[in-house]
């Protein structure tokens, strides 16, 4: 397996830099493989989803699609997939950031009750409550 780090992964997506943007394509559409995944860190991802929602103006949407196509890929491994992709459903619903519903869904899977928050908007997430 081979780590990949935030700026690989913006860096593909954003397809923005003529050169580091080529060299993760290539890396990731070229030299990873079932036997030999990218694998991408739940601080990454979240790291890549800020950038990219933030730095480059991606809507919820498109966040969602580029969750997607990240869980789809045969070649990449995702730390907390089960929580990543009920993240994903909460983002394709409406329901709240990626940030709250990866917390939330990772909250749950690691057995808490509930999610405790000042969020006002992250309480319409499954549990998640007002503090």
């Amino acid at each position: 397996m081979i780590g990949l780090d935030t700026n690989i992964l913006v860096r593909y997506f954003a397809q923005d830099d003529p050169v580091q943007s080529r060299k993760a394509t290539i890396l990731i559409e070229g030299h990873l493989t079932e036997q030999t995944p990218g694998f991408i860190s739940i601080v990454a991802l979240a790291e890549t989803i800020w950038v990219l929602k933030r730095a480059y103006g991606l809507t919820e949407k498109e966040i969602a699609a580029v969750l997607e196509r990240l869980l789809q890929a045969d070649t990449l491994v995702v730390e907390h997939e089960a929580a990543v992709a009920t993240a994903l459903i909460a983002l394709w619903e409406g329901y709240g950031s990626f940030a709250d519903a990866l917390i939330g869904a990772i909250n749950a899977q690691a057995g808490c009750a509930q999610t405790v928050t000042f969020d006002r908007k992250a309480v319409r997430l499954p549990g998640f409550q007002i503090l």
